[in-house]
């Protein structure tokens, strides 16, 4: 099958891209990698009337480096965070996650901003971010808005855009330098969507530890406090306390809940440098 017939527009600068989407009435799409949307038109699971490439505007392709933060354009490649191209120093973290997903054709033209709005339950980006306590900046014909990524992210495949915005970039703090991280997703082979993932941050001078829970039915299971999946008194997990939580969120079959408990737990022995 191949798509639908659509009109095709580059976009040069953010406000050409706002005004596009607001004029075509909620029948134009954004398109930058390309690596979720093409198969979705290919099978006309989506007909947009207009296609809006974004990845000739310059703002979406920087990377800004802050000594608190690092905030990478929404077009900013998969393969680029794998390579090194974001500034290392206290987020390490985003290169061994990004060299973990799919296959390295896919990572060329992926970008984590399109995966961050395709906002698929069992992709990596989202519940990565979310561990790291990152922003979406939004800019939209209003003006430029910061929203939580947890709040970004509504529902599987739903996101927080309102007509005419754009996810301009995310803003990741920077571990300090006892923040500890730990990333683990179960997937039937490399390269695949997970079946489970488990990511934890433990920033003892930032006074965070959060643990996430993803590959979900929808969004991200975002624990901002995580003492309470951790054992009382020493390390480990909690496996009582994340049952209790996989079922507040409708996980109730049993060999879903096991999946999700092992993950957690290796990503928070990893965060514990066991």
């Amino acid at each position: 099958m191949k798509p639908a017939a659509f009109e095709f527009v580059r976009a040069s600068t953010l406000s050409e891209a706002t005004a596009i989407l607001l004029e075509s009435d909620g029948a134009a799409r954004v398109v930058a990698g390309a690596q979720s949307l093409g198969p979705m038109l290919n099978l006309r699971l989506v007909q947009p009337r207009v296609l809006v490439d974004i990845t000739g505007i310059a703002e979406l392709t920087e990377i800004e480096d802050r000594d608190d933060a690092v905030t990478l354009g929404a077009c900013v490649t998969t393969a680029n965070i794998e390579d090194g191209r974001v500034p290392g120093h206290g987020l390490h973290a985003l290169r061994v996650v990004a060299g973990r997903i799919a296959y390295r054709a896919v990572r060329n033209r992926g970008t984590i901003g399109g995966s961050v709005c395709h906002a698929d339950p069992a992709a990596d980006w989202v519940p990565a971010l979310c561990a790291l306590e990152a922003t979406c900046v939004i800019a939209g014909p209003d003006g430029a808005r910061r929203l939580a990524i947890e709040d970004f992210v509504t529902g599987a495949f739903e996101n927080a855009l309102m007509p005419g915005e754009v996810l301009q970039g995310i803003r990741i703090p920077r571990l300090s330098s006892v923040g500890r991280w730990g990333y683990n997703k179960l997937c039937r082979k490399a390269g695949e969507f997970a079946l489970a993932i488990g990511a934890v941050l433990d920033d003892r001078e930032r006074d965070c530890f959060r643990a996430v829970i993803g590959a979900t039915r929808g969004r991200p299971i975002v624990v901002t406090d995580a003492r309470e999946v951790r054992r009382t008194g020493g390390a480990g997990l909690n496996e009582a306390a994340v049952t209790r939580l996989l079922d507040q969120h409708g996980i109730t079959d049993h060999a879903g809940r096991r999946q999700h408990v092992a993950v957690l737990a290796r990503a928070l022995d990893q965060a514990a440098g066991a």
